[in-house]
């Protein structure tokens, strides 16, 4: 039975019963039920089921239910978010197709929030091209919650073994210097995830001398509870074969370029932020390396903590096409690729934005762009083939109109002396940081507002970087962001009662609890 509930947590039957028995079996060790519902029930007691996640709740008791009603769960429950719409790709892997972990080594994790700890391989494959089909998380036993993300960079092809010796805190002023010419990300994996199959026409090429010879493994560790002595060895597997797809994988780096010019104020039920793979960019590399443009086949949204929803919006000669991804749903915990149902065409003319969308209302100080999970990020992975020289297409918003919003007249120079920025007046800013005076600032939410709506209209700094550190001649030009419809419309969601059981647009749920030996006992036939 259908059945919902309210804010005191009763269980109410629903007048509109929409989810319907396919089958139901029961066993000495589990009981399995399947059933179906509409996507759109039209339902004020239903959630639509779309792309975006779903936090899925389950819990039950070991007795039936009686006539009093439902028993008390008790430790019988939990939640886990998945994308209901977007199972994994689960192509049939030959179980002797070879592999090649890529783990840390007992990397004794700091007693403090984030830590990126960067450790440099060699990719054992060489003189000889193959194709990475698949790649999987080895996350440490007990550490599920302590690895956030993991990020594979491509390293210059000039680096000798000497780079392997040891690992390293990442964005430290102690980093070997070897760690600064990898740019390139060509996987990224994050919390919740799991593993990822390529479609069986594109791999990740390894093994020719276009291809990564060392890697760079950015794991990023979060404990807030700042937990001491703990001892990691996580990683990547990558599944490989000799048998030589069609087309090389690639992935661009789009969205927010990570720094303070991405800035939040506190307080606000939502804030938006866009990063802008421009036309520019986009114009000059496809236009140099793939005028018939390239494929997209799977999207990484990417945000930290106060991250509420991520778009990837799509424009063709100033056109907006349909969203090339999007999660309005966004959990923290439960970030992964998500495939697309059709592959996508991205050609010169296109530009892309990264919309993130943000709540503050718990947090009493700016939010900041930056690398810890309590500052923000705005990022999208594009997965596409074929492979170009196009690695980061993102942008940064102007930085004086933003000082300019909150009543600033003149800063210290040279700014690379004084960064971030030193103020010289007004009086009650004077001698303060850029970060200092956004924070003295008396933000309300309709001072939120309004500076929400400057940002989103500043130019903004184009970053269009290929491999090797080497940049396309757009970097580093300003670009105004493109004339759009802001909020983004949604589609019009066509839903279906009960009275359309046959319609085709349906999915169906499987749900399976498992009962142990000693609670067999305690079960009755099941209703």
């Amino acid at each position: 039975q259908d059945y919902f509930t309210d804010e005191n947590r009763v269980l109410k039957k629903d007048p509109q019963q929409d989810y319907h028995l396919e089958y139901a079996m029961e066993n000495s060790t589990h009981t399995i039920l399947a059933f179906s519902r509409e996507l759109h029930t039209c339902d004020t007691n239903d959630k639509s089921i779309t792309e975006s996640t779903v936090r899925v709740i389950w819990a039950y008791h070991h007795k039936d239910m009686g006539e009093a009603g439902q028993n008390y769960h008790g430790s019988n429950r939990g939640t886990k978010s998945l994308r209901l719409l977007n199972p994994e790709k689960e192509e049939v892997l030959s179980a002797s197709l070879p592999y090649f972990d890529l783990t840390n080594k007992d990397v004794p994790v700091p007693d403090k929030d984030t830590t990126y700890w960067c450790q440099m391989f060699k990719i054992p494959v060489q003189h000889e091209k193959h194709h990475v089909t698949k790649v999987e998380p080895l996350i440490q036993k007990g550490h599920e919650n302590l690895v956030h993300h993991i990020l594979l960079y491509q390293c210059s092809s000039n680096l000798n073994d000497s780079v392997l010796d040891y690992g390293h805190e990442c964005y430290h002023p102690n980093m070997p210097d070897s760690f600064l010419t990898c740019e390139t990300v060509i996987f990224a994996w994050a919390i919740g995830g799991e593993g990822f199959t390529y479609p069986p026409h594109v791999g990740l090429s390894i093994g020719t001398a276009a291809d990564p010879q060392f890697v760079l493994m950015e794991v990023h560790y979060d404990n807030p509870s700042y937990t001491e002595g703990l001892i990691d060895n996580s990683g990547l597997r990558l599944i490989y074969t000799p048998v030589i797809r069609k087309y090389d994988a690639g992935v661009i780096e789009a969205g927010l370029w990570v720094s303070l010019f991405h800035n939040i104020p506190p307080g606000m039920p939502e804030f938006v932020s866009e990063g802008h793979c421009t036309l520019e960019c986009l114009e000059e590399a496809l236009g140099a390396e793939r005028p018939s443009g390239i494929h997209v086949f799977a999207v990484l949204l990417h945000a930290h903590l106060a991250g509420r929803a991520i778009r990837m919006r799509h424009f063709h000669n100033g056109e907006e096409q349909k969203l090339l991804a999007y999660d309005d749903e966004f959990d923290f915990n439960f970030q992964e690729f998500q495939y697309l149902k059709e592959e996508r065409t991205i050609l010169p003319g296109d530009n892309l934005i990264t919309e993130c969308h943000y709540s503050t209302v718990d947090r009493i100080r700016m939010t900041w762009g930056g690398l810890s999970t309590r500052n923000e990020m705005c990022l999208s992975y594009l997965l596409y083939y074929p492979r170009i020289n196009l690695t980061r297409c993102a942008s940064i918003p102007d930085i004086m109109e933003q000082l300019q919003f909150i009543g600033v007249k003149e800063i210290y120079r040279p700014v690379r002396q004084t960064w971030p920025f030193i103020i010289k007046s007004p009086k009650q800013y004077k001698n303060l940081s850029f970060m200092d005076a956004m924070n003295k600032f008396k933000w309300s939410r309709s001072e939120g507002l309004s500076y929400n709506e400057l940002v989103l209209k500043l130019p903004v700094n184009v970053r269009c970087s290929k491999t090797d550190n080497a940049e396309w001649s757009i970097q580093g030009m300003t670009a105004l962001p493109p004339e759009i419809e802001r909020p983004y419309k949604t589609e019009p969601v066509m839903c279906s009662s009960t009275s359309c059981l046959r319609c085709s647009l349906f999915t169906t749920l499987l749900f399976v609890v498992y009962v142990t030996a000693s609670t067999i006992g305690n079960i009755g036939p099941f209703v």
